[in-house]
């Protein structure tokens, strides 16, 4: 059953169209993710799907509903986890949880019983009485979290939910995504980490420029547009043409002093000259450089 289905919307910011006619479909139980540079389209595809604002042109249907007549409904079946920790600082843990699942229509007992186990769940318990002002990074970005389920929705956006985080807290993250997918529930992710989409998702959506570019299984993508194994080089600018004049036929890309042959299964490239190499597994961050540009726009 499709949780999320769009029919080619469009949203422009005066003359700037940040979502050009995309479509795309979410399954229910699946991990979906959206990939991009900035200014690729993500946010404001997840801001359609929040009903935030409506597409201007085409259909967006969440839950089987037309997003610009239903905005309750589905917001009532949604969790989210936003890019920043939007958490009110004059409140404690529990009250900010409390007070948030008050929005859900929870009431007395009900609230209590949901907010304890949300603090028992991210380990929050022994800090259930501090104030915001108080609590570390990592408690703040635990809370969040924790706050998007109060309402146990049937659908979670993460919006690049562990931008900043240390490696363990990182890591925390994943496994409690991975944990919400073997509940049945179904999760939207955005993330400029491509070994965090590759680890997490079961399809990916790479957009560029407001188009979705590409969209399939992270590996069967890295299959397809990589291969096995990438061979990094190292080369000097003389020695360039040489190089490149080896390569002919091959599947390789050149950035600036550096060329990425991409090696399918069993494909090999002897390196019989001078120069500093790595040779290393086929990832999604290849596929999305590939697709994207390497150059930085905007920057």
């Amino acid at each position: 059953m499709s949780i999320v289905k769009a029919e080619k919307i469009k949203k422009s910011y005066n003359d700037f169209v940040a979502v050009n006619l995309i479509s795309f479909e979410i399954k229910q139980g699946e991990i979906f993710g959206f990939l991009g540079p900035n200014g690729a389209g993500k946010t404001t595809t997840i801001r359609m799907i929040t009903c935030f604002f409506p597409p201007a042109e085409g259909n967006l249907f969440v839950f089987r509903r037309d997003v610009r007549k239903n905005a309750r409904f589905i917001k009532s079946k949604m969790g989210l986890v936003p890019q920043e920790n939007n958490l009110d600082p004059d409140f404690s843990v529990q009250k900010n949880l409390m007070i948030y699942a008050g929005y859900f229509g929870l009431k007395g007992k009900e609230i209590k019983k949901r907010v304890q186990e949300l603090l028992k769940e991210f380990e929050l318990e022994d800090k259930k009485d501090e104030i915001i002002e108080h609590l570390s990074g990592g408690l703040k970005r635990r809370l969040t979290i924790a706050r998007a389920f109060v309402n146990d929705p049937e659908l979670v956006i993460f919006d690049e939910p562990t931008t900043g985080l240390d490696p363990q807290l990182r890591h925390y993250i994943w496994e409690k995504i991975k944990l919400v997918k073997e509940k049945g529930k179904t999760i939207i992710l955005t993330t400029h980490y491509m070994e965090e989409a590759q680890y997490l998702c079961d399809r990916v959506a790479i957009m560029h420029k407001g188009r979705i570019i590409e969209e399939g299984n992270p590996y069967e993508l890295i299959k397809k547009h990589i291969g096995k194994k990438t061979l990094e080089i190292w080369i000097k600018d003389e020695k360039m043409e040489k190089i490149k004049e080896k390569l002919k036929g091959r599947n390789y890309e050149v950035f600036r002093n550096r060329i990425f042959v991409y090696l399918k299964e069993n494909e090999e490239f002897r390196v019989d000259f001078e120069c500093d190499y790595l040779l290393r597994e086929a990832n999604l961050e290849d596929v999305f450089l590939k697709l994207t540009g390497r150059k930085l726009n905007g920057y």
